[in-house]
């Protein structure tokens, strides 16, 4: 397939993303994501929340506000 042929791909940004992306993107490990959420660092509905289908998903706004705010852990 020369380079002629390959069609640009586009990749939209998302909000919401699963733990193993967010690890992924954040460098900290899904275990400390969820040690995160367990502990109340992360709060329900502002760094993290539940998709219709019952599954967990990290807001990536609610993730740089909470690395922006400069809050240390409890």
């Amino acid at each position: 397939m020369s380079i002629e042929q390959v069609k640009p791909m586009i990749i939209t940004p998302v909000r919401y993303v699963l733990p193993p992306v967010a690890s992924f993107m954040t460098g900290y490990s899904v275990k400390a994501i969820e040690h995160k959420m367990r502990r109340g660092e992360w709060e329900e509905g502002k760094v993290w929340r539940r998709a219709p289908d019952g599954r967990v998903v990290i807001d990536l706004d609610g993730y740089e506000k909470w690395v922006e705010s400069g809050r240390t852990s409890t």
